[in-house]
């Protein structure tokens, strides 16, 4: 056989053989490309996103679009093939699989979490919203979750109300770690509740629980690195009473992400005329009770798709401006907000048209 053939025929093979291990070698990689983006003022699978009943709402038209990522699910394993084409792709990102996945965290383990993460950013925009609004709405602290095999197991459940720990009323969920460990492992530690099925019930009345129970559960040490430290084996959280119905309907969503988008929307609705004067805006965003807005991931992605979709304004929470700023898709204009003040500020300049002075996220920037 000739030589030169011979080195061609050699190359090819070589070449077979690396596109065939790059396709069978798998990489510890995942991938998150851009995702559905929902407009809040509007219907998603036939009905409205956001249902409000026993309140005055007004019309709202033009566009507050929640915006979502597609990621590979925890059990896929990329190929170097499809690695090295997620790297180049521009609306494509490949990141490590544990960043989406830390800990070995299962696919059924990650939907529940998104799951009660959507749950929570759903109730913390209807209080952010409400009280921007000045309506009053009823917080208590709760019993959000049991580690299995705990001190608290069996004693304290899910949904109870935390009235006072060791007689000291409680407020905030913070509180509850912090009377805990005043303790030393394995000293006693009393809670009052109100059971779960008894506020359930009250609830459905219209009424204020009022038979509380004192539970005493002995402490047992933390297993975590540091010191250690007295613990029970549960995680406080924050249940509401509000003045009238909100509902989302919004299914196969996951993540705290839209509780800006879903705050704005609420707002519009409850308030005449329209928030965005008839613009297409869409943004991103957590947010807490008092309306901060919190930084999400992926948000590369999502400016990608919502721009896609024809938005001209993204709200940006602080902490992501920087990142979003980098690969900024052209003729979307990223505006920066901390708050939920911040984006009603941002929305009136742009449903008047005087934008000159929007907060706009550039690169290298850092929140304040």
């Amino acid at each position: 056989m000739p030589r030169r053939t011979a080195t061609m025929l050699a190359s090819t093979l070589m070449l077979i053989a690396l596109l065939c291990a790059g396709v069978l070698i798998p990489v510890p990689y995942a991938e998150m490309s851009p995702g559905p983006t929902v407009n809040t003022l509007g219907e998603h699978g036939g009905e409205p996103v956001l249902q409000i009943t026993g309140r005055k709402t007004y019309p709202a038209d033009g566009h507050l679009n929640m915006t979502t990522v597609r990621v590979t699910s925890a059990d896929y394993r990329m190929n170097l093939v499809e690695a090295v084409y997620g790297w180049l792709a521009h609306d494509n990102k490949v990141v490590p699989h544990d960043t989406l996945y830390p800990d070995g965290k299962t696919e059924e383990q990650s939907t529940q979490e998104n799951a009660e993460e959507f749950s929570q950013s759903q109730e913390s925009a209807k209080v952010a919203a409400l009280k921007e609004l000045d309506v009053p709405v009823q917080s208590w602290v709760i019993v959000s979750t049991v580690v299995k095999g705990s001190p608290a197991e069996g004693r304290l459940h899910a949904g109870d109300v935390i009235k006072d720990v060791d007689g000291t009323t409680v407020k905030d969920p913070s509180d509850v770690a912090k009377l805990v460990t005043k303790h030393k492992p394995g000293e006693d530690v009393v809670f009052t509740i109100v059971p779960a099925k008894d506020q359930a019930a009250a609830e459905k009345d219209n009424k204020t629980a009022t038979r509380t129970q004192k539970i005493t559960i002995t402490t047992a040490a933390s297993d975590d690195t540091g010191e250690k430290r007295a613990i029970v084996g549960i995680s406080a959280g924050t249940d509401h009473t509000f003045p009238f119905t909100i509902d989302i309907k919004l299914a196969d969503v996951g993540g705290p992400s839209a509780g800006l988008m879903f705050a704005l929307g609420i707002y519009d609705k409850l308030t005449p005329g329209s928030l965005t004067g008839g613009k297409f805006v869409a943004g991103t965003g957590t947010i807490d009770d008092d309306g901060k807005v919190g930084p999400i991931g992926g948000i590369e992605m999502k400016t990608v798709g919502a721009r896609d979709k024809g938005a001209q304004y993204f709200l940006t929470p602080a902490d992501n401006c920087a990142s979003a700023a980098e690969d900024t898709p052209s003729g979307l204009t990223l505006v920066k907000v901390n708050t939920i003040d911040d984006a009603l500020g941002a929305l009136k300049d742009i449903r008047s048209g005087d934008t000159a002075d929007l907060p706009k996220c550039t690169a290298g920037q850092t929140a304040r």
